[in-house]
């Protein structure tokens, strides 16, 4: 919930400024990477700068994520 709230008010423009908010946020391709839930989870979603729109892709485990079956699908 805690990261909802944030990225729900937020007004991203890029990587660096979602950092201000995350700092540990990720980039990998076309996707963004949080940390959640006391970074036992990632969060991976697309986030559309231009639109202020953000799609979240997936939401793994950690054990999940470091498995990287996420990258191909």
């Amino acid at each position: 919930m805690h990261w909802y709230f944030i990225a729900n008010r937020a007004q991203w423009q890029n990587l660096a400024e979602v950092r201000t908010d995350f700092r540990r946020a990720d980039a990998f391709g076309l996707f963004t990477v949080f940390n959640i839930g006391g970074n036992k989870y990632r969060l991976i979603a697309a986030i559309k700068y231009r639109w202020q729109v953000i799609y979240i892709r997936h939401v793994l485990t950690h054990a999940e994520y470091n498995k990287e079956k996420w990258k191909s699908s």
